[in-house]
Parts: C-alpha cells; sequence; structure tokens
C-alpha cells in the first residue's frame, strides 16, 4: 500500500525547508530543493518506522502535491 504526502516548501536563507502538511513533525531542511526533498522522504520513512515500533496510528495521507513557496 502507497500511501501519498502533500510536501510544502518553503524557500529560507540557507536553502529550503520542507514539510508534510499532514504530518507537520515530519519536516527537514536542505541547500537545494532536491537534498531537501531527499531529506524529506528519509524523514518520512524513519517516521513511519518509529510509529509502528511505538504501535501509533500512522497519519493518512492527502493527494500528492508539492508546493514551493519563494519568497519575494
Amino acid at each position: 500500500m502507497t500511501i501519498s504526502y502533500t510536501a510544502k516548501y518553503t524557500r529560507t536563507s540557507s536553502g529550503y525547508m520542507g514539510q508534510l502538511v499532514e504530518w507537520p513533525e515530519v519536516i527537514t531542511e536542505g541547500k537545494t530543493i532536491e537534498e531537501c526533498r531527499g531529506m524529506l522522504r528519509d524523514a518520512l520513512r524513519e517516521m513511519v518506522e518509529a510509529y509502528k515500533q511505538q504501535g501509533k496510528e500512522i497519519p493518512p495521507g492527502g493527494d500528492l502535491l508539492e508546493q514551493v513557496l519563494v519568497e519575494a
């Protein structure tokens, strides 16, 4: 079973911050959008594993949507 989450990326002074909308505890940063995207996937995998080990319910996903925010 595949669950999709909504990733939101925000440009920061040091690169990008990525966060899952449906699961805001999953958050990371990277120097490039590609690095941030990869780190967010890794953080999601680790969070899913931690929740499984603790017997916690994994938040349901939403539509797969990638949103990039840039400060004007």
